[in-house]
C-alpha cells in the first residue's frame, strides 16, 4: 500500500484518516465536495468532486497510479437528513458505483466506512410484528451498500474489506450526536437526562479510528469485515456515568426520563476481537481521556 485515494478526506474521521495515512508516508489522494483541502501537507494531493457523478470521477482518476481505494463520503450522516430515504439509497448506489471506479482504475483493494446500525437495522426489520422508526433509514443505506458492494465486488475482482465503526467520537466533530450533546450539555449547565441507558454501546475517539482504518487497509483480509471500537463496550449507563464523575461531579445524571425505542444489541456484535487478531489494531485513548479532550476542543469554539 503505497498510494491511496480517500475519499470524504474533509470529514470528521475522513480528515483524521487522511493525516495517519500521510504520517505513515503513505500518498493520499483526498477527495472531497470542497473546492480546497481543510489542510496541506507532503504526500497530500487535493481532488474536488461531487462524487455522486461517477463518470465525472471517473475520468479525473488516472490509471495505474492508485492501489487502495478508501471510502467514507456519504452524504446525511447525521441530522435529519438520516431519515431521508431517497438520499441513503442514493449512497449506496454512488458506494456501489465507487467501487467499479476504484477497480477500472487499477485498484486491488475497497476498504469502505460501514456502521454499527447495519446490525440494528437486521434486528429491528426481521422481529416478527416490529415497526421500526424512520430513524434506521441511515442504516439501512449502510446495509444495503455493504450487500451490494460485496457482490459487484466479487464479480469484477477488487477485495472489499468492510468496517463497521461503532460510534466515533472527539475533537473536530460539530455533529449533534450523544457524546457531543452530552459535553454540551455540560458546558452549558443543562440537565443530564437520558434514557435508561440499559442497551449496550461503544464509543472509540477519533484518531484510534484513523488507525484503525490504516491497520485494515493494510492488513484487513478480503471480503472480511472489521468491527471499529474500543473493545470495552458496556451498557450505556456506564459511559455516562464516567462522563459525569470525570467532567461533571456535582451533576446527578437523571435515567429514564427520556423513552428508549430503539433495539438493544449483545454484547458480542461489538467485539474487535478479529480486528485485534488479523490487523494488529487495538485502540489507545480510554473515554476518560477521549470525553475530556473532546470537551476542551469544545469549548474553544
Amino acid at each position: 500500500m503505497e498510494n491511496v485515494i480517500i475519499t470524504g478526506g474533509n470529514g470528521f474521521v475522513g480528515s483524521n484518516t487522511v493525516k495517519y495515512f500521510l504520517s505513515q508516508g503513505i500518498k493520499v489522494l483526498s477527495i472531497g465536495m470542497a473546492k480546497t483541502a481543510p489542510f496541506e501537507a507532503e504526500g497530500l494531493s487535493y481532488l474536488s468532486c461531487d462524487i455522486f457523478h461517477a463518470d465525472d470521477l471517473k475520468h479525473k482518476l488516472p490509471i495505474g497510479v492508485y492501489d487502495t481505494f478508501i471510502h467514507f463520503a456519504w452524504a446525511g450522516s447525521s441530522g435529519p437528513a438520516r431519515v431521508d430515504y431517497n438520499l441513503q439509497t442514493s449512497n449506496a448506489l454512488m458506494t456501489v458505483a465507487c467501487v467499479k471506479i476504484a477497480r477500472e482504475i487499477g485498484c486491488t483493494r475497497f476498504v469502505c466506512a460501514g456502521s454499527i446500525m447495519e446490525y440494528e437495522v437486521e434486528a429491528a426489520v426481521h422481529a416478527q410484528g416490529s415497526r421500526p422508526g424512520m430513524g434506521y433509514i441511515y442504516g439501512m443505506g449502510k446495509h444495503i451498500a455493504h450487500c451490494m458492494c460485496k457482490s459487484v465486488a466479487a464479480d469484477i475482482g477488487i477485495d472489499l474489506v468492510w468496517t463497521t465503526i461503532t460510534n466515533a467520537y472527539g475533537a473536530g466533530e460539530l455533529s449533534p450526536r450523544f457524546v457531543n450533546t452530552t459535553l454540551r450539555k455540560i458546558i452549558n449547565n443543562e440537565p443530564l437526562q437520558f434514557t435508561a441507558a440499559t442497551q449496550n454501546y461503544d464509543f472509540v475517539y477519533v484518531t484510534d479510528v484513523a488507525k484503525a482504518f490504516y491497520l485494515i487497509a493494510k492488513n484487513g483480509k478480503p471480503f472480511c469485515e472489521y468491527m471499529i471500537g474500543s473493545g470495552n463496550a458496556r451498557p450505556l449507563k456506564e459511559f455516562i456515568l464516567e462522563i459525569q464523575q470525570s467532567l461533571a461531579p456535582d451533576t446527578i445524571p437523571l435515567f429514564g426520563n427520556v423513552p428508549f425505542t430503539g433495539i438493544n444489541m449483545p454484547l458480542s456484535i461489538f467485539s474487535t476481537a478479529a480486528t485485534e487478531r488479523d490487523t494488529g489494531f487495538k485502540a489507545e485513548v480510554s473515554f476518560t481521556e477521549g470525553t475530556r479532550m473532546t470537551m476542551d476542543w469544545l469549548k474553544t469554539l
